[in-house]
């Protein structure tokens, strides 16, 4: 081989400036495939093992691939999670809270990024706190204030904070639409109040287009995060309102008030891992499929924020 011939061969391998090679190509491919499996395990073990029948779940010769798909593990599970009560109070309990959350913070961003504010950097500096104090060091004192104002049992614990801006994680969505409405010159709202716009006008017509992918982020980190709260709306809603994942919570309880001790059952109505897999892929089954609808827009929204999610 003479020397050009190996130079070609070693740019096609290795790659060059302009061009990646073959070899870091296949490196990146493999990392990312393994990362990929590493994620996407866990949900392919849940689906399998929710539809495979009590024989075949002590089969230790049936693996990965059931000799048929058994769906009286959706019917049990369905039926204990109470799931389309379980389903609506979900939405309820995410949706509200998360349009009116990103709506009030939306405006808190404009404000502190657009606006002279006294003493700004303390605000910034208590609304960053109300981030790092953990929730159960301000449960309890919560509890006693709903209490006296007789909202116990009701929407009004997960919706009144998102409306006043202490929603879950308000302070998140707070400092990203800060960014976003800070990058952008002042000149364009200089030269729309020429033109006569209001402020709410600038706000509307010229930020928030900007802030898309700061608001796409917002709404579904805020819902997907209103969806998995339990532990607030355990001692806040107690069993007047029940969510899918609060029902999950006591999945085995209920399949035991429903179908009897484990004792007293045969096999097949049994309590058994398929059952609770069923169970556990229902509850998550709707944010995925909010994840597959959003996927290109929310991965744009990461990149342009910045913020790598939690």
């Amino acid at each position: 081989m003479n020397k050009s011939a190996f130079i070609r061969a070693r740019k096609r391998i290795l790659g060059t400036n302009e061009k990646m090679g073959i070899l870091p190509l296949a490196v990146i491919l493999m990392l990312l495939i393994g990362i990929g499996f590493v994620f996407i395990y866990p949900i392919l073990y849940m689906m399998v093992n929710s539809i495979l029948s009590p024989d075949e779940l002590a089969d230790v010769s049936v693996n990965w691939v059931p000799r048929e798909i058994y769906w009286g593990n959706y019917r049990k599970a369905i039926e204990t999670l109470d799931f389309f009560t379980s389903f609506l109070n979900s939405v309820l309990m995410s949706a509200g809270p998360t349009v009116l959350q990103v709506t009030v913070t939306s405006f808190i961003g404009f404000g502190l990024a657009r606006f002279r504010i006294k003493g700004k950097t303390l605000w910034m500096v208590l609304i960053i706190s109300t981030f790092l104090i953990p929730d159960q060091v301000t449960k309890i004192p919560r509890y006693v204030l709903y209490h006296s104002y007789g909202i116990l049992n009701t929407i009004l614990p997960s919706y009144l904070p998102a409306v006043l801006g202490q929603g879950l994680k308000s302070a998140i969505f707070i400092l990203i639409y800060y960014q976003f409405f800070a990058s952008y010159p002042k000149a364009l709202d200089e030269a729309a109040e020429i033109d006569g716009c209001s402020r709410f006008r600038i706000f509307y017509q010229i930020a928030l287009p900007t802030a898309v992918p700061a608001t796409v982020l917002s709404a579904v980190a805020s819902f997907v995060w209103y969806w998995n709260e339990t532990s607030q709306s355990t001692m806040f809603f107690g069993e007047k309102i029940k969510t899918l994942p609060m029902q999950l919570g006591i999945f085995t309880d209920r399949y035991t008030a429903l179908y009897g001790a484990a004792d007293a059952l045969n096999e097949v109505d049994r309590l058994n891992e398929a059952v609770t897999l069923a169970g556990t892929f229902l509850s998550i089954l709707p944010l995925l499929l909010l994840y597959l609808i959003l996927q290109r827009k929310f991965m744009q929204s990461v990149e342009m924020t910045g913020i790598a999610g939690e």
